[in-house]
């Protein structure tokens, strides 16, 4: 690396949210590949000890790959805003907006974004009683990755048995049919949209497990669906004030509700299965320079 440039990093991975796993595989590839760019790598799990670790290595950059609760929800960088670290992907408030699902929901509202109907109820609530009428969703409000997705089909009898991987307060969203469709925004620019195609529910297994789904990129979809796919993305992304990588999900009900924005996220995964590498990569951006544009964008900043 050139004098004036960045040269240590350090790989924030792990911690304890559901999405551990996840993170581990997003941190250690995304390690290998800043370590083949000519950057100093250290990959640290996320624990108790994180300010002091934090301080004792003093990197020039810190590449968050944490995902969930802690890691994108606004505390670790707030952390590293304290500590006056430099650190990937976006800031305090752009992270707990986007982590807390009802919170995106009203913002995207008032900015003219569509979503679907979703209310905010005790968990009890929700295994008790059909809050809305099926078909509809009942997920945890400030998690990703699909952790803890129940979907209650039309004609069901019962609310969905909740298990213990769901908070005391859950999100009850009415279901929208169609088709997945995701977009990544990579600084100011909206890259292709990317349909998601699995014989179910796009669910953890779905989108972490070799073969759980398959991605078409670019989407075989009308070019004005694609239009609106990319320009709703950015919409999305300026809204909540993201930084440098967000990528937004979209239901597309084709004669029916349209095309609707079911949330964007701060963090994308970085997997072998991931789809903004696969975006990127579409776009002509390996994945070793997708993770070094991300480490000199928050140099930069």
């Amino acid at each position: 690396m050139s004098e004036g440039q960045p040269k240590h990093v350090v790989v924030l991975m792990g911690g304890r949210s559901a999405e551990r796993e996840v993170s581990l595989s997003t941190g250690r590839g995304c390690a290998v590949a800043l370590r083949g760019e000519g950057f100093d790598v250290t990959e640290l799990d996320a624990g108790a000890d994180l300010p002091a670790r934090l301080i004792d290595l003093a990197p020039d950059v810190v590449f968050n790959a944490l995902h969930g609760p802690f890691g994108e929800d606004g505390r670790v960088q707030g952390l590293m805003d304290w500590l006056g670290l430099r650190y990937t992907h976006s800031g305090v408030l752009a992270s707990a907006l986007a982590i807390d699902k009802t919170r995106t929901k009203d913002l995207f509202r008032a900015q003219g974004i569509p979503v679907p109907d979703g209310v905010i109820v005790p968990k009890a609530r929700a295994a008790a009683l059909h809050v809305m009428p099926p078909p509809y969703v009942v997920k945890p409000n400030d998690e990703g990755s699909s952790v803890g997705v129940y979907i209650v089909p039309q004609g069901a009898n019962r609310p969905p048995a909740l298990g213990d991987d769901m908070p005391d307060t859950v999100m009850v969203e009415a279901y929208v049919p169609g088709r997945e469709l995701t977009c990544t925004v990579l600084g100011d620019v909206a890259l292709a949209v990317t349909e998601i195609v699995t014989d179910g529910w796009y669910d953890y297994d779905a989108k972490y497990a070799p073969g759980g789904s398959r991605h078409v990129i670019p989407a075989a979809i009308p070019d004005e669906v694609t239009q609106a796919c990319r320009d709703l993305a950015r919409r999305a992304h300026d809204a909540l004030g993201c930084r440098s990588l967000s990528r937004t999900d979209f239901r597309w009900d084709e004669g029916g509700q349209g095309l609707l924005v079911l949330e964007t996220n701060t963090q994308p995964g970085m997997t072998p299965t991931s789809l903004t590498p696969e975006a990127a990569a579409e776009a002509g951006i390996p994945f070793g320079a997708l993770c070094r544009r991300l480490v000199e964008d928050a140099w930069i900043r």
